[in-house]
């Protein structure tokens, strides 16, 4: 027998596993719905495939959220860098989907990128 105890789990912690997968069965649902737009009222999204790059999007975005709470709050590091990733994939989804056009639509991903390096900065 051992004297040492386990600490007590957390009861707002979920098992590592089963985080993402709200993730994958939303991104699953909102391909169903654009394919049924699709076929029913004639919506045609010609860059369907986009959609899952919202899973690793939503799922950056997730550890942005899990990590400011963890914080007490406080927008961090850790908090930081997925949140900005997470932007920068849905923009890329964006444009994928709505056929926007590269060349003009760029610079705004640079320009999130620099503000949250400039945030980083000027947090220390």
């Amino acid at each position: 027998m051992s004297d040492q105890q386990s600490p007590p789990e957390k009861p707002d912690q979920q098992p590592p596993a089963k985080r993402p997968a709200w993730i994958a069965g939303g991104v699953l649902i909102l391909a169903g719905v654009v394919f049924i737009l699709t076929n029913v009222a004639g919506v045609s999204l010609r860059n369907w495939w986009a959609l899952f790059i919202l899973i690793p999007a939503l799922g950056s975005l997730w550890t942005a959220y899990t990590m400011f709470k963890r914080n007490g709050g406080k927008f961090t590091a850790a908090s930081r860098g997925p949140l900005v990733g997470g932007v920068v994939l849905l923009g890329v989804t964006a444009m994928f989907l709505f056929n926007l056009d590269w060349g003009k639509a760029w610079p705004v991903l640079l320009i999130v990128a620099g503000v949250a390096v400039l945030i980083g900065v000027v947090r220390r």
